[in-house]
């Protein structure tokens, strides 16, 4: 019985001011077809959860995100 946690940020895109039921639908769908594809595992039997995370609760490079992406779009000539 497969667990998949796909953890993203809550943040939207060009088209969207967060992640859209269509997307999470889209994530779910494709995550349990890769998993029948590659292991077998039926489609029944996997569990997807999709946790979206706070920007200021997600860091990278020893920053919270968004300082990380300001000091990144800093840099850019």
């Amino acid at each position: 019985m497969p667990y998949v946690n796909i953890q993203i940020t809550r943040e939207g895109n060009a088209k969207a001011p967060h992640t859209t039921p269509e997307q999470k639908a889209d994530l779910i769908r494709g995550v349990s077809q890769l998993l029948l594809d590659v292991l077998n595992k039926p489609l029944d039997s996997t569990f997807v959860v999709i946790d979206e995370v706070e920007l200021d609760n997600w860091g990278v490079g020893g920053l919270p995100v968004t300082e990380y992406r300001k000091l990144q779009a800093a840099r850019r000539p």
